[in-house]
């Protein structure tokens, strides 16, 4: 039986899940990315520089297991093991405990460098298997059931010496892990709405950790929250959002207008953003799904995290949500499987649980954009009443996410495919 092949369009966290994952079963599997930066981001947008963390909860660390990484990047994390809800000027709502998170979901959020842990997934691929500088287009989505009909993906870039401009390849399977303005996904669904603004934009940035700066928060401000948490090697992570229009950059750079915005919160708010490079601090807009799609598939191409299933950031599962797409599909595609009916499977299994993490983040993302005085002091006195009579409601919004766990069996140690894997488009 020959090996089946597999294409990744999309280096970040998911598409290199995928990768890795699929090799494990056997597939021969090569990742088709745009940058040529070393540093792993999505076939649609810009690479991840030094600005980005990831949260991992359990789920996605239980994800990781299957494939062998999981101790790895527990190790290069750092554990949360308290944390707080705060106002502007530091007065303190809310404080959650790691360790009741442990006991309701069977371990810890771990909070890694997110260029660190595409570094380690992307080691785990066979040599030659990341092909880097080329810009994929989705050409032909295949039939599954017909073996003389494979998908087919368009390459153009020479940026690594590798791809000839124009080059076609084919493969049995083709894996759209291109991000939220995905091409692929336009492609296969051309009639489904685009993802929808959620009305706020995000700023990400990495900075050494101030003197005496131990533990997590989040601050809640009008149509605004900074949010801090450790990284290991003396790292500081810290995001923020504000509920601006979409689009918006700043006119001198985006740390001057973190300074606008938040210079004058609590401590060690000012400290960080004085520690922080302008040219480090990464603006995106956030966006989220405005409606399901049909379908997580068609013909012979699965799209995965970001490019099917937009959330915003409030439950920490963007990232989490595409390693367990990738663990599910690796799982159901076996090489020797019906491609049409795991296809199939993986639609039914993934499409109603990420749909609704994606409603569930985005009911909390809604809080974040109240701007009024009389609103934001509801939800102060909300949130600090919560704290008190329900304390594990934080935890609560978290069921039958974190506490997910992947298919039965793990192939970390299965086999693996080989390298220079899709084969040239044959013309007659």
């Amino acid at each position: 039986m020959r090996q089946r092949t597999a294409l990744v369009i999309g280096s970040g966290i998911g598409g290199l899940t995928a990768a890795v994952a699929l090799d494990r079963r056997g597939w021969a599997v090569t990742v088709l990315e745009r940058t040529t930066t070393g540093e792993p981001g999505t076939a649609s947008g810009p690479p991840v520089r030094s600005g980005a963390g990831i949260a991992l909860a359990p789920n996605a660390q239980r994800a990781l297991d299957t494939l062998g990484a999981g101790d790895a990047v527990r190790a290069m994390g750092a554990w949360q093991t308290t944390g707080e809800i705060r106002l502007p000027g530091g007065h303190r709502l809310a404080r959650t405990d790691q360790a009741a998170a442990v006991r309701r979901f069977g371990g810890p959020v771990v909070v890694a460098h997110r260029a660190e842990v595409t570094a380690l997934l992307a080691a785990r691929l066979p040599d030659g298997a990341l092909r880097t500088g080329v810009t994929a287009a989705l050409v032909d989505a295949g039939d599954p059931g017909a073996e003389d009909r494979p998908a087919c993906v368009r390459i153009t870039g020479t940026g690594d010496g590798t791809a000839d401009a124009g080059e076609e390849l084919t493969a049995d399977l083709v894996v759209a892990a291109d991000g939220i303005h995905s091409a692929a996904r336009r492609a296969l669904f051309p009639g489904h709405p685009a993802p929808r603004y959620a009305g706020v934009t995000a700023w990400r940035l990495v900075v050494p950790a101030p003197d005496g700066l131990h533990e997590a928060h989040e601050t809640w401000g009008p149509g605004s929250l900074w949010g801090t948490v450790p990284l290991s090697g003396g790292r500081i992570y810290a995001y923020a959002t504000a509920a601006v229009p979409p689009g918006g950059r700043a006119a001198d750079d985006e740390r001057a207008e973190l300074l606008r915005r938040f210079g004058n919160w609590h401590h060690p708010v000012p400290a960080l953003l004085a520690a922080a490079d302008p040219a480090t601090v990464l603006r995106n807009d956030v966006y989220t799904a405005a409606a399901p799609p049909p379908a997580f598939h068609r013909g012979r191409v699965a799209l995965l995290g970001d490019a099917v299933h937009p959330m915003t950031p409030n439950l920490g599962q963007g990232g989490c949500q595409a390693i367990e797409d990738a663990v599910v599909l690796a799982h159901l595609a076996a090489p020797e499987a019906d491609q049409a009916a795991a296809l199939a499977a993986y639609t039914r299994q993934r499409l109603p649980h990420t749909m609704d993490v994606v409603r569930r983040a985005e009911r909390i993302g809604r809080l974040c954009t109240w701007r009024s005085g009389p609103a934001c002091a509801l939800r102060a006195v909300l949130m600090a009443a919560a704290a008190r009579l329900a304390p594990d409601l934080v935890l609560r919004s978290l069921d039958g996410i974190a506490d997910w766990r992947p298919p039965a069996g793990t192939y970390a140690s299965g086999t693996r495919g080989t390298s220079a894997v899709a084969q040239p488009k044959e013309h007659e």
